[in-house]
């Protein structure tokens, strides 16, 4: 990381997909909060909605529409059940896959789960400017990913390339 380049606080909205979840125990989406906001980082919005196809891309395309928002992180609902349909619901919606993000997460994910984590369905993409991860459920793995990932693809410090420089943040 270059310490002349200047530090570009993004707006990040956060997603817990979740039937049982409620803001009182959602462990992770709270974890996200707190690292995005000691990072720098705003919390543009917050919410928690039902592993349901549309009401995940009915609140998420609220926010890919909003040039205010320049990324999006969700928890929940990237495993094998019936109702995890997190990949399904937002794939979609973006412009461009982020092939890599997947890739690295399951590599990371493999010293703490093991062959587990072939089941992670994480995923990223880009949609109308604004950055989208979709993370599974456990706080552990919104560590994972957060430490591993997220918290310097966020920063546009890091070099040589994060994604700041692809949303309205960075412009």
């Amino acid at each position: 990381m270059s310490k002349t380049d200047k530090f570009i606080a993004m707006n990040v909205a956060v997603l817990t997909v979740s039937d049982t979840r409620t803001v009182d125990n959602d462990t992770s989406g709270q974890y996200l909060v707190e690292q995005l906001e000691a990072a720098g980082h705003v919390v543009a919005n917050r919410a928690l909605v039902m592993d349901d196809v549309y009401l995940m891309r009915a609140q998420v395309s609220v926010w890919i529409a909003d040039p205010a928002v320049h990324a999006v992180i969700t928890t929940g609902g990237t495993g094998f059940t019936g109702r995890d349909s997190t990949p399904e619901a937002l794939q979609p919606l973006f412009d461009k896959n982020i092939d890599g993000f997947g890739e690295l997460f399951r590599a990371l994910s493999f010293d703490d789960i093991g062959t587990s984590t072939v089941q992670s369905r994480a995923v990223g993409g880009m949609a109308n400017q604004t950055v989208v991860f979709c993370l599974p459920g456990s706080t552990g793995a919104c560590k994972t990913a957060w430490e591993g990932i997220l918290s310097e693809q966020l920063d546009s410090r890091h070099r040589p390339c994060n994604f700041v420089s692809h949303t309205a943040a960075g412009e």
